[in-house]
This record gives C-alpha cells, structure tokens and sequence, in this order.
C-alpha cells in the first residue's frame, strides 16, 4: 500500500493539476468533492489533505466548505486560494470580498521562513506566483502567522507550524508559478512524510492482480479504438487473462489514414490477441447522413457503438464484462459535485456504467490514470514507441473534424490532408514536441485560381498544440517556411482544397478537450 494524499475539490478548473504534481513526486492521490469526502476519509487514510481553489466565495451563505473532520485528523493541510481562504474562515479568521483583485502574475514577497518554503523559496525573495482571487483575507486564525505578501494579498501564504497547516492564496500546480511543484513535492514528500514509492510498474502489478481478482474465469470484450488508452488496456488485460479477453474493433469510417490497418497489424499478428475487426462503416455513415450538429454526431456515434459491441458479444457467445478505457478526469469529471458541463463532455463515455440491457460489468484498469501515466504504462507493457506516441484522437473520430454534415467525399479529402501534415511534422522532428496536431475540413468554400482554372473549394485548418496534461494548451510556433511547404503540399495533392490556414488560438484552462 502506497502512502495517499486526498484533495479536496472546491470546483477550480485546475484541480486535476493539483493531483498531476502530486504524482509526478511519486505520491498517489485522488481527487474527490468536498462534499463527498467525510465519508471516506478513514477508509482513504491520507498521510496529508490538500484543499483546492474554487469558483465560490465564502463570504456567502451556502458556499463549499471543509469537512470538520479534517483539521481533526493530525495531517498535515495545504489550502490553495479558496482553499486558504475557507482555513481561515473556519478557524477563526476573517475573509471579506475586495475590489482589490489578482488575477493573472503577481510578485509574491516571502516575508518569512516556513517548511512549506524550506529549500525553495527564502525570507526576503521576491517571485513570481498566479493568482485567481477576488476576496481577501483581512485576518488569519489563531496559532498562524503570515509567510508571503503580494500587492493585494498581505495574507498571501500563512502557516500555522504546530498543526502543520500552510495556506497559499496563488496557485502552485499551475505552470505559470515557477517551483509550484517544488512546493507541492516539498509538502506532500517532507511535511507530510508520503515515500514517493508510487511507480508505474508497482501500478502495473496491482492492476493485474486487481483485474485477475475482478475478472475470475470470466470473459471479456474490450472496444479496441486504435487510440492510446485502448490499446493499453487491451494489452494490460492480455496479460493479466490471456484468452478469457476478446478485442473487437471496430472500423467506423472515421479513422486516420491507414490505422484501421495499422491497428489489425498490431494486436492480432504481433500481440496474437483475439481480435474481432468489424468494418461498420457504412452503418455509421448512414446514420450520420444529413446530420451537423456536433452533440448528434457524438451521441449517434456512441449509440452505434454500443449496438454493434451488443451484436458481437453475442457473435462471440456472450462476455461478462466490458473493458473501456476511462481516465481518471473522466471519473473526476463524472463526480464533480457542480455538476458543470460533465454530462454533455463525456457524453461518448460511459463512466456512470453501461445500459442495464447490456448485461455487462465493466472493467475499467486505467480509471486512476492521467493521460501522460496511461503513455508510461504503455512504456512498461512494451508497446511499441511510435504507437504510444501517438497524438491524441477523439473517440468520434474524423465526425468532429468534418464540422457540418459528414460525407465520405470530405472524410477522403481530410484524410490525405491530414495525413500530409503529420508527415511533414515527423519529417520535421516535431512531432514528439507538440501534444496534438491535426486538420479539420472547414464548412467554407473559396474561390481561387489554380493554374489557368477558376476554382472553388474547401477550406482546410490546420491546428498544433503543445501541452504537459491537456488541460491547457498554447498553438505550436511553427516558422513561417514549414506552413508554407506543408499548404503547398496540400493543395498540390489534395483534390477538393484551395486554401489553408493555421489556427493559433489557444486552449483555455479548464475546458476539458480540445477538438
């Protein structure tokens, strides 16, 4: 058993970064509602809390609090923004709402030494920090003392050294606070005295054992996608119940150029895995024939899906669980207690469990991974490198990169594009530098003029992203030179595209994919 730590989540939209740095110290950690978390805190044993930031302001009646339970059970606490500031209203402190508001870069003034500090930050440094704030804490509790000053914030970073409780009112999980993750590490590695002894190949092993124990001599069918986090799971589940597993994949015409093949390749003639390989194509493009709106798409789509996997579980002669691929920000988002914008985000996952028709349990061995984890898994399983490197792609496939109504015409058009663009950034030697790149196939035609020909033709988008955790991202500088070949290339060889453009808008935090 590995040491834990618990966050809190008060609703900030990068709460999930909280629980990124804990692990990448080596610390496991779950991330649960505030509301949720009194019944589980005995069982969850953490060696420390974490308090996260929020919308709310607690200066209002009603707004989210911390269970008492907390600052009763000896662990050390970090509370971060709304965090810092629910400490100090429930301990006897005294928070107010301020026209004096930080958002965005702030100079923080370490204006005392504390453990949360020691070895990163000293008395009398003055550093960067991302603040998010509009209230303001005018006095702390009792047995604390203040430790960081910014412009608007005298109560910026407190500590109270005996029950160490240390209180932020920036944000350090963020990539915009340097060293925030030398003070997360700091805090969970020595103030709370966590080993830092979670790896993946520990993972690795209790999983299996996990999915053995779950699984017995059952059968189990897992939806093989060809992306990144079926892929480890069907490879995980191979290992841990050999024959008992049956992959079907399902081709439903909306694939990358090549991968369907790529994918058969693969699993049933290097890994021998039992694979089904259902060519569905026409099914989907039937049923998605005349339809634009994106939420039809991903919902017909999932729809589809689970028709066909109920089909061919009864080809195969039945199965008693359904292996799916399911992240740990698809639980987080399925729990949120705001409720939010989760339901219409993940409505092509089935995170709150299948159909009652389906007859199925679902085995679901990546559900405490983050996205970057489920790559090193894959590491440790031995999948190839290029496979696992693979950028990230939407479960609808090529339906949400045909915004408008879908035709096999324009599919075969942003395939050829798109196969274009990443040629050229491998050619390059880029694409292990940006997080995802991809075209889309515009709903707009231009007119132009090719040769001696007047023409009129779709608009192609090209878009790359760099990012550590895809929940923020920031386009791809690429030189001018490299849009310029790769928009040549296209046009040149793509039949149906007159003109490219390259998207730099940027993916703000807190929206949960970026399609």
């Amino acid at each position: 058993m590995q040491d834990k730590i618990l966050i809190l989540d008060f609703g900030s939209q990068v709460t999930q970064l909280i629980a990124r740095r804990v692990r990448e110290a080596g610390v496991y950690c779950e991330i649960v509602p505030f509301n949720r978390a009194e019944g589980m805190i005995d069982g969850f044993q953490p060696k420390g809390v974490i308090l996260s930031g929020g919308p709310a302001s607690v200066t209002q009646m009603g707004t989210p609090r911390a269970p008492e339970k907390v600052f009763t059970l000896g662990v050390p606490i970090l509370g971060i923004c709304y965090g810092e500031q629910t400490i100090s209203a429930q301990l006897g402190g005294r928070v107010e709402s301020s026209d004096e508001r930080e958002f965005g870069r702030a100079e923080l003034t370490v204006s005392d030494d504390c453990a949360l500090f020691q070895g990163v930050w000293h008395k009398g440094d003055k550093v960067q920090v991302w603040m998010s704030h509009g209230d303001k804490v005018l006095s702390i509790p009792p047995g604390f003392r203040v430790v960081g000053v910014s412009e608007n914030a005298p109560f910026a970073a407190i500590a109270n050294d005996e029950r160490r409780i240390y209180a932020v009112q920036f944000h350090p999980e963020v990539a915009h606070t340097p060293d925030g993750d030398k003070l997360l590490a700091n805090f969970v590695l020595n103030i709370c005295g966590a080993k830092g002894d979670w790896t993946m190949a520990a993972f690795r092993e209790t999983e299996i054992a996990k999915v053995r124990a779950q699984v017995g001599k059952g059968r189990v069918i897992c939806g093989l996608s060809g992306g990144v986090d079926s892929s480890v799971v069907a490879v995980l589940l191979h290992e841990a119940i050999g024959d008992q597993l049956t992959c079907v994949f399902v081709d439903h015409g909306l694939m990358r150029h090549g991968e369907a093949e790529e994918v058969v390749r693969l699993f049933r003639e290097h890994y021998h895995i039992r694979l089904v390989h259902r060519d569905a194509s026409e099914l989907f493009l039937g049923k998605l024939e005349g339809v634009s709106d994106p939420e039809k798409k991903r919902k017909i789509i999932g729809a589809t899906f689970i028709d066909v996997f109920e089909e061919e579980a009864r080809n195969i002669g039945g199965a008693d669980f359904l292996a799916q691929g399911t992240l740990y920000p698809d639980v987080i988002e399925s729990v949120s207690f705001i409720g939010g914008p989760s339901v219409t985000i993940k409505s092509h996952h089935n995170v709150g469990g299948l159909p009652e028709r389906m007859n199925m349990k679902l085995v679901e061995p990546l559900r405490e991974l983050f996205k970057d984890e489920v790559r090193e898994l894959g590491r440790e399983l031995g999948l190839p490198k290029r496979f696992i490197g693979r950028h990230p792609f939407p479960g609808p496939g090529l339906a949400i990169r045909v915004p408008g109504e879908i035709t096999r015409d324009k599919l075969d058009i942003l395939r050829k594009a798109d196969a274009i663009y990443l040629e050229e950034i491998r050619a390059a030697g880029l694409y292990d530098a940006i997080w995802q790149a991809f075209a889309v196939l515009l709903p707009v035609r231009t007119v132009g003029v090719m040769g001696d020909e007047r023409t009129y033709e779709y608009v192609c988008a090209l878009r790359a992203v760099t990012s550590t955790d895809g929940m923020t991202a920031e386009s791809y500088p690429f030189e001018h030179a490299f849009i310029a070949r790769v928009a040549t290339r296209i046009i040149n060889n793509v039949r149906g595209i007159n003109r490219v453009v390259y998207d730099v808008t940027s993916k703000p935090p807190g929206t949960i994919e970026w399609e």
